[in-house]
């Protein structure tokens, strides 16, 4: 069965079968299951890397269709969190692998769990904050750590393996990113794929152990505009408090706070809680609201146009304005402290 699946990987001389021995026998984590997410995750299930674990607080919407791989329109329609349909399309894909779907934020509190057993990190997130926490906890723990980033027609990309070169805090300091976000100013789904597939090939050349074909610079390219630069990774900043000083500072101060606005999604996330029963809160807001739920999530559309969505973890989502002073009220209005 290995054989005739990864008869054309096998072939690849700098894989061959030992590499792919090698793959099976690795374990990724795959942090967010959105577009990027979505691509890397396929690629590494057909590859055959033995474990994927895959986490994401998301549930699957139908503006994310046109890029996010892995994603039907039932599953839009069900409101399937993103983690459970992409480990159900992905064992459809390969029984072979052992896939992991965690419907969970990441957090400074429990990054470093989620982290445990894995060789590399592959990032698939949506913004700085949680690249920046996965990337101390990276350079903390010794695991390389695969960036990506994808939005309009531009995408950049860079591997970075603790001890050997510099961190993501070095090349793209705090407050570099310009603000831009596939929800603001759209993308394209090649970009995506191209981004996603830098990423993993970085990651095979790793886990098979062809450390001299690591690239070593930060990509950047823009497919509309046919541009391409690259940035050597350059000498780590002296006072670098990730992969210098070793403070990472983003491991001790909680990135996730009680109210956060989703950038770019019109939404509010409050997490003041540890625990929600769907079905209670269900038979508590059909009275005030149109409620929709699954086993996995409630969703309670207000007649005044913002939409609740409740999880077991705690957390809700306050869709429709990034007003956390508005989020505040309609919570504290419905759901109580």
């Amino acid at each position: 069965m290995m054989q005739n699946r990864y008869s054309r990987q096998i072939l690849f001389q700098p894989i061959g079968e030992k590499g792919q021995e090698q793959l099976q026998q690795k374990s990724v984590l795959v942090a967010g299951a959105g577009a990027l997410g979505t691509v890397a995750s396929n690629h590494l299930v057909r590859a055959g890397v033995d474990h994927i674990r895959i986490v994401d607080r998301d549930f699957v919407e139908y503006s994310n269709l046109q890029r996010q791989m892995l994603y039907t329109e039932q599953d839009a329609k069900n409101m399937l969190p993103k983690a459970v349909a992409a480990e159900n399309r992905l064992k459809e894909i390969n029984p072979e692998v052992s896939i992991e779907g965690l419907v969970t934020d990441i957090t400074s509190e429990n990054i470093e769990k989620l982290m445990d057993g894995v060789d590399v990190v592959i990032d698939g997130t949506d913004n700085f904050s949680t690249r920046y926490l996965l990337n101390d906890a990276c350079f903390k723990l010794g695991i390389p750590f695969a960036y990506g980033g994808a939005v309009s027609s531009r995408g950049m990309s860079a591997f970075f393996v603790p001890g050997e070169t510099p961190c993501l805090r070095c090349m793209v300091p705090d407050g570099a990113g310009n603000g831009q976000t596939c929800d603001t100013v759209g993308v394209i789904a090649p970009v995506v794929d191209m981004v996603a597939s830098l990423q993993v090939t970085e990651v095979m050349k790793y886990l098979t152990n062809n450390d001299h074909a690591l690239r070593k610079d930060l990509y950047t390219f823009d497919m509309w505009q046919n541009q391409q630069f690259s940035m050597k990774l350059k000498e780590p900043v002296p006072d670098c408090t990730t992969c210098q000083t070793k403070a990472f500072p983003y491991l001790h101060t909680s990135v996730e706070e009680e109210y956060s606005v989703l950038c770019g999604r019109d939404s509010v996330q409050i997490h003041k809680t540890d625990h929600f029963d769907l079905h209670v809160w269900g038979q508590r807001l059909q009275t005030i609201a149109e409620v929709k739920k699954t086993p996995f999530l409630l969703k309670a559309i207000l007649d005044s146009g913002e939409t609740l969505v409740l999880f077991p973890d705690g957390r809700v989502l306050v869709q429709g304005i990034d007003d956390i002073t508005r989020a505040k009220t309609l919570y504290d209005r419905l759901i109580g402290s």
